[in-house]
């Protein structure tokens, strides 16, 4: 894997040092950073693609509604004796 050499400026290492944890690199703030950033944008398109999905099939939708209509405070199945 090539190794790339970010440059940040005095100010902005400056607030990076405010913000990470003591015990952690500015490097790995950073990467930490870039990684939930990546992730995060990631879940956005399976949600938008999976809304898309649900749009598309109203059969799935039903069943959706049903399922979350679900109430989770009760039991499913009676207890097993």
């Amino acid at each position: 894997m090539p190794a790339t050499t970010i440059k940040l400026e005095s100010d902005l290492v400056k607030k990076v040092t405010v913000m990470k944890p003591k015990d952690e690199s500015i490097s790995g703030y950073v990467r930490s950073l870039i990684e939930k950033e990546h992730r995060a944008r990631t879940h956005r398109v399976a949600a938008n693609t999976y809304q898309q999905f649900l749009r598309e099939n109203p059969e799935e939708r039903m069943a959706m509604e049903v399922w979350e209509s679900a109430p989770l405070s009760e039991q499913v199945e009676p207890p097993k004796p």
